[in-house]
């Protein structure tokens, strides 16, 4: 029996020529075998094992199952989304979904956040090896000569139906010259598309200037790993989402006060991640960016860049003024885990499954959702500080 040849480890995991779906259960039923383990739960899911391990999985033994919340409706007044929302949250931490809920019934009552995406750019940076300064200067100059970009544009359009390059940032330390190549990507988070067309790019340089490409990627991308350049000039969907709540709505939704909330804000967001060395000045972005991510197929690794958010609060009247500004946020709506069927229905409870019209309108208006939904989180969450509220509603809800 193959379970047995597997088992015995005559046979790899990976060399099992059967249908996805029953590959799926051998390889279970071996592990279960080496391992001694019941893997039961694991082999029960909804999701289509053969389109999964074509494009999602390797070696695939099941699926593991995370509970999904429905937080909303959050009103939100964008370019590409306007109405209101209702936001899939897939987390095993209580509290959450309630904590979020009730930031949405307050944005949602002072008449909606307003959102605005400022850029829109993937990147990957190779890094070459030149043989000195003069060298580097020279790849430099190369790069940036208009003829050159647009043969170097023009070469990356053909390994790819959708991205573009919009923008190479060159970079010099020592020996090595590290080019920041952004591109639009449409409706995709798109590293795949833009690692393949920065290779055929890096192919051009190395054949014309005869240099080494010592990595594709070069990590000034900057990809899963938090980084000022990010927060600086960007990764993803530049995003900021901002509301005005009057007092009344403060008290009767958020138990406290705009002044609470502010110096709260200061001392915590600001003084704390200050002295913290952070790189995102916020109160627990990550929360809601790793809760959306994982309901919609997103690349839950995303959330260290994604999170690198700044949180802003102040009094302005009777009225506290709330905003967060998102430099980094990768998201897409089509290729990596949007197509697997529970998490294409997640995006499609907010109208933006697959690709938009025109291309990247469904993407930006994920964006614009998700950026609404982490100021929804931050405003719940810094009241219940300013109130002493946190700890009574996880030992209520999140034990």
């Amino acid at each position: 029996m193959l379970i047995d040849k597997v088992s015995r480890k005559e046979l790899g995991l990976h060399q099992i020529d059967l249908p996805a779906s029953e590959a799926v259960e051998i390889r279970r039923k071996a592990v279960e075998k080496l391992t001694g383990t019941a893997l039961d739960a694991l082999g029960e899911y909804a999701i289509d094992a053969e389109s999964s391990s074509k494009r999602n999985i390797e070696n695939m033994i099941g699926a593991v199952q995370v509970p999904v919340g429905i937080a909303g409706p959050l009103a939100v007044k964008g370019e590409y989304a306007n109405g209101e929302f209702y936001l899939p949250l897939a987390t095993t931490e209580g509290a959450l979904v309630a904590s979020v809920n009730r930031g949405c019934k307050a944005i949602t009552s002072a008449g909606g956040a307003l959102v605005r995406i400022f850029n829109d750019e993937m990147t990957r940076a190779p890094v070459f090896e030149v043989a000195d300064v003069v060298e580097a200067q020279r790849v430099v100059e190369w790069v940036k000569q208009p003829e050159n970009f647009t043969k170097l544009k023009k070469a990356t359009r053909e390994t790819t139906k959708h991205g573009e390059l919009v923008r190479i940032d060159p970079y010099v330390v020592a020996d090595n010259v590290f080019l920041r190549c952004a591109f639009d990507t449409k409706d995709a988070l798109g590293m795949n598309m833009v690692t393949i067309a920065t290779d055929r790019l890096a192919d051009i340089i190395v054949d014309e200037l005869n240099i080494r490409l010592v990595a594709l990627s070069g990590n000034m991308c900057v990809d899963k790993k938090p980084a000022a350049i990010n927060l600086i000039e960007g990764r993803g969907k530049n995003v900021v989402a901002e509301t005005s709540i009057p007092r009344s709505i403060i008290h009767d939704e958020l138990k406290t006060t705009p002044e609470g909330m502010a110096d709260v804000h200061y001392r915590k967001n600001m003084l704390g991640s200050a002295k913290a060395g952070s790189l995102g000045f916020n109160a627990h972005a990550a929360n809601v960016i790793a809760a959306m991510f994982i309901a919609t197929g997103q690349d839950p690794a995303h959330v260290v860049d994604a999170s690198t958010a700044i949180t802003s609060f102040s009094v302005r009247g009777d009225e506290l003024y709330a905003s967060v500004s998102m430099p980094s946020l990768p998201v897409g709506t089509v290729g990596g885990g949007t197509s697997i069927k529970t998490q294409h229905e997640c995006l499609s409870i907010m109208d933006v499954a697959g690709g938009g019209k025109p291309p990247g309108a469904h993407a930006k208006k994920f964006a614009e959702i998700v950026c609404c939904a982490v100021l929804a989180g931050e405003l719940s969450l810094i009241a219940a500080h300013a109130a002493r509220h946190l700890a009574r509603a996880h030992a209520t809800l999140g034990r």
